[in-house]
């Protein structure tokens, strides 16, 4: 069979080496750690900094990967928002655990977090679901997330017929819409170093809540 090849992809490198990273850097916690890492990211400017990869999987083992945005994060894990009849929702139904993966190029820097999954609250869903704009808010009711449609026409045709629908009233919450809570059990600082010597320390759970910290090799 033949493969158009993309030129140059084997020659292409970026040397590390703006940061480094020691244990004694490190707090305790690792949503503290993140939490350093992520003030960092917003003082860069770092445009979509709240994007990350989600990665989900059947109960079979076949694996998903799509960008989502963190939408809130506290001691008890990394929230987001979608329909919970898409894809990942129907994934997460049957297999409720999820990986999560931040990369920021502009300060060499990725986190990786894993663990089980739960639905937040109806009440902190109403809540971020009121806070976005309208135009959204029908988006989430007109949008059959992940289902074949024929036309463009057809999703545009769905967006005004609750755009009427809602004229005169508030937008309320979808039944099929809302939060997912990842919560943490492992959690991956990788900092860029030169000669593919990067610095890795993974926080593994353990029993009484403590956090244990190892050292990975690159």
């Amino acid at each position: 069979m033949d493969e158009t090849p993309i030129a140059g992809l084997s020659a292409l490198r970026h040397e590390y080496d703006a940061h480094g990273l020691r244990r004694a850097d490190l707090h305790r916690n690792p949503i503290e750690q993140f939490r350093a890492w992520f003030a960092a990211a917003l003082a860069a400017d770092i445009r979509d900094v709240n994007a990350m990869s989600l990665a989900t999987a059947t109960p079979d083992g076949k694996p998903s990967v799509r960008i989502v945005l963190l939408k809130g994060v506290d001691s008890h894990g990394f929230s987001f928002f979608t329909n919970y009849d898409s894809d990942k929702g129907r994934q997460l139904e049957a297999n409720p655990s999820a990986a999560l993966c931040f990369y920021w190029m502009k300060l060499e820097r990725q986190i990786r977090i894993s663990g089980p999954v739960e639905r937040t609250s109806r009440e902190d869903s109403a809540a971020y679901f009121h806070s976005r704009p309208a135009g959204s808010r029908l988006a989430a009711w007109a949008s059959k997330q992940s289902e074949v449609i024929d036309a463009r026409k057809v999703l545009d045709a769905r967006f005004q017929e609750f755009a009427e629908r809602f004229q005169d009233e508030e937008i309320s919450l979808p039944p099929h819409w809302g939060g997912y809570r990842v919560k943490p059990e492992q959690m991956e600082f990788w900092q860029g170093r030169p000669n593919r010597l990067h610095d890795r320390f993974r926080y593994t759970l353990r029993g009484d809540g403590s956090w244990q910290i190892d050292r990975l090799a690159p």
